[in-house]
């Protein structure tokens, strides 16, 4: 008798759980388009904030473009945990730069954590938390732009290259908690900068081993620094997968892979609340500049072919078009591209 009880309860539940369904679907569906989206809008606003920022980069209103291409369950940080590639990604990311005689990954990145943490870090979003991130490329268009305290107010300053900051502080500020770089654009850091790998190939991978070690690697396809100053507490590397996941998800497969700059502003999209951008632009004719540089004009340089800058200025722009990133266009040129 109990038992039966029991069950007749449970049925009895089950009926007015449906039911409740059944007729809160009906009060919507007899609502005008108006009046449902105001009272989902409504029941959506009164949902706890993700971040302390306002606004946070991922907030409550109904973006399908956004969300449709964000994944934030791919982590971008290869680490202990998340090393393992599928087999689709592995063959995505030996197709890059297309090495000859590979090394076995596996090996290379057992060597790799015995080196750095490879721990997972700043997965760590919460409504009390508001990170602000400035990324910082390379454009002639910060000359003159007065830029530097507000790019050195941010938590994270992440910064891509050759980057640099000494006798140029009052435009590009003089801070730097990430530094971007591959091999062939390797520089040496302060001990409390993040060194943040780009790895387009094993090969570079096994590079960091030994620029932070034997320093025997002295030349992938052309010459590299063979050792390089940097902290290895603080070395973090960029995951395959994650950079695969950018080329398809936000790219749609233009171009062969994305552009430092590119990567750079998806690392921020997926730890930061807020991301700030400066220093990157073109002049009419595509080139791109270095703030750097002595004489702009003399120095322009064109785009290279892997990168498709239309796509990367385009899915930027409409970021910024959606209040998902600020842009800081600077003073010398009014067309948009990415600096690689």
């Amino acid at each position: 008798m109990r038992l039966w009880s029991k069950r007749f309860w449970r049925r009895r539940l089950h009926l007015m759980a449906l039911f409740c369904a059944m007729t809160v679907v009906t009060f919507f569906f007899g609502l005008s388009n108006l009046e449902s989206s105001f009272i989902l809008g409504s029941m959506l606003s009164s949902a706890p904030k993700p971040c302390a920022c306002q606004p946070c980069i991922v907030g409550q209103e109904n973006d399908t473009w956004f969300y449709k291409k964000l994944k934030q369950s791919v982590q971008p940080l290869l680490t202990k945990d998340n090393r393992e590639l599928t087999n689709e990604t592995y063959a995505w990311w030996m197709y890059l730069q297309m090495e000859e005689k590979p090394s076995s990954l596996n090996m290379v990145l057992d060597k790799l954590f015995r080196i750095i943490p490879g721990d997972e870090d700043y997965m760590d979003a919460e409504p009390t938390r508001c990170r602000k991130c400035a990324v910082v490329g390379n454009s002639g268009n910060l000359r003159s732009s007065g830029y530097g305290k507000l790019i050195d107010s941010n938590d994270f300053v992440i910064r891509i290259n050759q980057a640099p900051t000494e006798g140029y502080e009052q435009d590009v500020g003089s801070r730097t908690t990430h530094h971007v770089m591959y091999p062939e654009s390797a520089k040496d850091l302060n001990d409390n900068t993040n060194l943040l790998l780009v790895p387009f190939k094993i090969l570079d991978l096994e590079w960091i081993i030994s620029a932070l070690t034997t320093g025997h690697i002295t030349h992938t396809y052309e010459p590299v620094m063979s050792r390089i100053k940097a902290n290895r507490n603080k070395v973090l590397v960029f995951s395959p997968t994650f950079m695969r996941y950018i080329h398809e998800s936000w790219l749609k497969g233009h171009g062969r892979y994305p552009s430092t700059g590119f990567l750079s502003l998806m690392f921020a999209l997926h730890v930061c609340d807020k991301v700030n951008v400066f220093g990157f632009g073109a002049d009419h004719r595509g080139n791109w500049h270095h703030y750097w540089e002595v004489n702009l004009l003399d120095s322009a340089f064109r785009e290279t072919g892997v990168h498709d800058a239309d796509q990367e200025q385009n899915i930027t722009q409409m970021l910024a078009k959606k209040g998902k990133i600020t842009l800081f266009k600077g003073v010398v040129w009014s067309s948009f591209r990415w600096d690689s």
